[in-house]
């Protein structure tokens, strides 16, 4: 075994360092306990050059008491921290405090990163610095930082207060929070700072104070903390603070909201519906239950809502959500009528028009739970922190969201509160436009989402996930679609297509389209024929209805725009046409990301002008992206800028093809959009060598034997012995059809994809087999038939010279 040098004779000399500086020592070990890096600080510390550990165990640094010690790192563990025994080159002993954090390339590759700070010295620092920057840090924080006594008097106040509230330390010292800035905030603020002291929880004030000097008309959200002594003892209460438009910036940027919001909640004008996104998005995400209740009568367009200013309050329970399977029970059922209590938190949140946070202790919510059955689930449920907002749009107050945690969490806090007021503005707006718009619009949402794909088709060429978020403007919705198609050959179809408009034409003509597109795919057509056929029939619909209304908003869809992509697992290629629509955008396994270069194609409905079809490379586990204008056209930023941003999205790695695109979504989106968005995203799978088996055949009638044995042989090699004898008849008649009606050369292809066998047999010739019905004493004519009743499905695929025969099975019986 080698050993590490132990005479200090063996290295040149060095100055000494200056003992006046504290650094740090730092070294990487690979996952096999190899040291990979030491740093200079290492060599200071441990007297070792890099040259002399780099390459050899890290556990040769261990004393040999210590050894065990730096081995109860558990599996799995992501950082460690403690003291370790250590050996310098020149045999002292030493113990440093260790941190070590295990971390993981993007390549997979994991190695530990190990630090030691080491003091100026050996000594300890002084306290007397220590208590020097704890002053300082107190006064001169940013934060708006005081300290109110046990009787809520002010005795310490920091540079920052002095600033905003134009007073010193010593002008405020002694006085009570109203009575320093009288403000009708001021006194909720100490109503919170009296439950610290009593509770001993921390509160949370959105607004308690509005300053003058500071210049700004908004207010100031306060943390109330408790300060306890040795024994535990409240004795104190600090207040933090921060002018709020920033910590809403700081919120905002951490959760991406407004976009992730618009995914989910608003999708439809149906209030309840509206109301139940609501408490979906925020059960478990923010809260373990959750309820919303609507004022009843509700408001309707624009008319104000009138709100007693203390209670009693009549609302109607309109969507509850609980992490429990079946409960807690809410004590009314949706659709049932409540009463909320004078001065209980619901009330008051709809009076004050603010949210806010109560501990499960407070006399608030106590004395709401022993008034109101409908707060049963306070006691029953465990329930720690309790959270109320306002659901308003603009002036109009539509009713109140009500949130709880269990003990098991932490209590809510204020980016809590932030968020779930947000959900609230954004839910509220939306049950406020559907009392605002037509019945032709709420008719037209529903016509859309029929239209739309309600759920994905099964196919194992692609891994898929798609988004559709409805305009939020007066427009109306508009013809946006997507839809994926499985195909003969294991392949798989993607198509998104946008039709210019909005309202009840824009949807219908998309119903029409999406029809269209679903029956020219099944017939195998290649991208620019299919779209070219798909030009013709809006040309002949738009002729139609211009007959009818000639000032028709893009009558029969002219100027509808399509793109078109086949993926063949198999060759691992993708084939692919536009009109007129933006191209996809493709993340390769590698990382790299670039938009296709598919040749744009002019939109639909012009006639006359040609579509091209390209073909592309995808690798397996390439991701690739297609979307409508929507996602570009925002109000902040251009075309290229949004293209930019949708690279940078699609870039950053994501576990889940889900993850893809709220990403994208939050990155593009940042107001509602004014068009309709749809986003399809796949990730590619592929067919190996093992699955896929090519046979080429002489056209020769004594062949039909021998490509029997060939299927034989392959399915007992895939173990789908069971699956031979139907396979055996396709391929007989496959084949036979091909060497008597058509023309070489003859291939004969099997497929083996999970729970599906393809047998498809090539030949040059044009010709598409046709089946039909054989009389009583005709020697042939019932191959075709014969295939029909044994596949699932069959069909004709053509092919720059000649076609496929196909023929699917499952085995899903075998």
């Amino acid at each position: 075994m080698e050993q590490l040098p132990t005479s200090p004779g063996e290295r040149p000399e060095e100055p000494e360092a200056s003992p006046q500086r504290a650094y740090t020592a730092t070294a990487t070990i690979n996952e096999q306990g190899i040291v990979t890096e030491w740093s200079e600080g290492a060599t200071r510390l441990l007297g070792y050059e890099s040259s002399e550990i780099v390459g050899l165990p890290a556990e040769r640094l261990l004393a040999d008491a210590a050894a065990d010690t730096a081995r109860r790192i558990a599996p799995g563990q992501e950082r460690w921290s403690g003291t370790v025994g250590l050996r310098h080159r020149d045999g002292r002993r030493l113990e440093p405090g260790l941190l070590a954090h295990r971390w993981t390339s993007s390549g997979g590759t994991a190695k530990w990163f190990v630090v030691s700070a080491v003091p100026s010295g050996a000594a300890a620092p002084s306290s007397e610095p220590l208590k020097e920057l704890k002053e300082w840090a107190f006064t001169q924080s940013p934060c708006f930082l005081a300290v109110f006594d046990a009787e809520l008097r002010l005795v310490r106040a920091n540079e920052s207060m002095e600033r905003t509230l134009s007073l010193t330390e010593a002008e405020m010292r002694g006085l009570r929070l109203p009575e320093i800035a009288p403000d009708p905030v001021s006194g909720e603020t100490e109503r919170r700072m009296r439950l610290v002291l009593e509770t001993g929880d921390p509160q949370y004030v959105e607004e308690f104070i509005r300053p003058t000097a500071a210049g700004t008309e908004h207010g100031w959200a306060a943390s109330l903390a408790p300060l306890r002594d040795a024994d535990g003892r409240v004795r104190a209460v600090c207040l933090a603070a921060h002018d709020r438009p920033g910590a809403e910036k700081g919120v905002r940027e951490h959760l991406h909201l407004p976009t992730d919001v618009a995914a989910h909640i608003g999708t439809t004008l149906e209030s309840a519906r509206t109301a139940q996104e609501l408490v979906d998005v925020a059960v478990p995400r923010l809260a373990d239950f959750a309820v919303v209740d609507l004022l009843e009568p509700l408001p309707r367009g624009d008319e104000p809502s009138s709100v007693p200013g203390a209670g009693p309050v009549t609302v109607s329970r309109t969507a509850v959500r609980s992490v429990l399977e079946g409960g807690p029970p809410s004590g009314v059922a949706i659709g049932e009528t409540t009463v909320y209590p004078p001065l209980s938190p619901p009330a008051e949140c709809l009076a004050a028009g603010r949210g806010a946070v109560y501990g499960a202790g407070d006399p608030a919510v106590v004395r709401w739970a022993e008034q109101d059955a409908g707060a049963v689930w306070i006691g029953e449920y465990g329930t720690r922190s309790v959270m109320v907002v306002p659901m308003r749009a603009g002036d109009t107050t539509l009713g109140v969201a009500v949130f709880g945690r269990q003990l098991h969490r932490e209590p809510f806090q204020p980016e809590d509160l932030w968020l779930a007021e947000e959900l609230g503005h954004r839910a509220a707006a939306g049950i406020h436009d559907a009392g605002r718009h037509p019945r032709e619009h709420t008719t037209t949402m529903t016509l859309q989402r029929s239209l739309l794909p309600h759920s994905l088709p099964e196919q194992a060429a692609l891994e898929i996930a798609s988004r559709y978020l409805p305009a939020g403007t007066e427009a109306g919705v508009g013809g946006d679609w997507f839809d994926v198609i499985p195909l003969s050959g294991a392949r798989v179809a993607l198509v998104v297509g946008d039709v210019v408009g909005h309202g009840m034409r824009a949807a219908a003509t998309m119903g029409r389209l999406r029809t269209a597109v679903r029956t020219l795919a099944d017939v195998d057509l290649p991208p620019d024929e299919l779209l070219t056929h798909l030009d013709d029939l809006i040309i002949h619909l738009s002729a139609d209805e211009g007959d009818e209304d000639p000032g028709g908003e893009a009558a029969g869809g002219i100027g509808t725009t399509c793109l078109y992509v086949v993926y063949d697992p198999v060759t691992r290629r993708c084939t692919l046409a536009r009109a007129g629509h933006p191209p996809p955008a493709v993340v390769s396994p590698e990382g790299s990301v670039y938009l296709i270069d598919v040749p744009a194609g002019p939109p639909l409905g012009l006639g006359g002008l040609p579509f091209e079809t390209v073909e592309a490379e995808l690798p397996e586990g390439s991701v690739i992206a297609l979307y409508t204008d929507g996602l570009l056209q925002t109000r902040d930023r251009d075309i290229d800028e949004a293209l930019d941003s949708l690279l940078a999205a699609l870039y950053r790695p994501a576990g889940t093809l889900d993850t893809v695109c709220d990403r994208v979504l939050t990155a593009l989106l940042t107001h509602p959009p004014e068009d309709d968005v749809a986003l399809l995203v796949a990730r590619t799978r592929a067919l190996h060598a093992d699955q896929v088996v090519v046979w080429d055949l002489p056209s020769d009638p004594s062949v039909v034997g021998q490509a029997r044995r060939f299927t034989t042989d392959q399915l007992t090699a895939w173990g789908l012995e069971e699956a031979s004898f139907v396979t055996e008849l396709l391929v007989s008649e496959l084949v036979t059809n091909a060497i008597r009606y058509g023309q070489p050369p003859i291939q004969l292809r099997l497929i083996h994809q999970d729970s599906t066998l393809i047998c498809e047999v090539s030949d040059s010739s044009s010709t598409a087999p046709h089946m039909r019905r054989a009389r009583t004493f005709d020697e042939g004519g019932r191959g075709l038939l014969l295939v029909a009743q044994l596949a699932q499905r069959w069909g004709t695929r053509p092919a720059p010279v000649g076609k496929t025969i196909w023929a699917e099975q499952s085995l899903a019986g075998f």
